[in-house]
């Protein structure tokens, strides 16, 4: 076959070449798409797994508040009854200094307060 002349080469060369190109254009395009999804899937899980330590540690949080507030419900009324129980014992000493109450009634009033 004679060649061609000017350095260009002829339809089937052509049509090769042109071959070549957009099967080496199809594969990079498959490794550059696969490469991205993988990367976006990636993504993804470790986006999952933040939002799965952030609830767990709320739910914690959530928690431990819930525990200091029953802790603080429960030491609370203690001290307030003795509070109430000094004031009465307090009152009733008042009233027995004063001469209102009988050494008898201080002693059985007294008794019904520390029951």
């Amino acid at each position: 076959m004679p060649r061609r002349r000017g350095g260009r080469p002829g339809l089937v060369g052509t049509m090769a070449r042109t071959a070549v190109v957009a099967g080496t254009a199809t594969a990079v395009h498959g490794a550059v798409s696969g490469s991205s999804k993988n990367k976006q899937a990636a993504a993804d899980e470790q986006a999952a797994a933040n939002q799965a330590a952030y609830e767990s540690q709320a739910q914690l949080a959530e928690m431990q508040r819930q525990q200091a507030a029953a802790a603080a419900t429960a030491a609370t009324p203690a001290p307030v009854a003795e509070d109430d129980m000094m004031a009465k014992l307090k009152q009733l000493a008042d009233l027995h200094t004063a001469g209102i109450l009988t050494d008898e009634e201080f002693a059985a009033a007294k008794a019904k307060i520390l029951s």
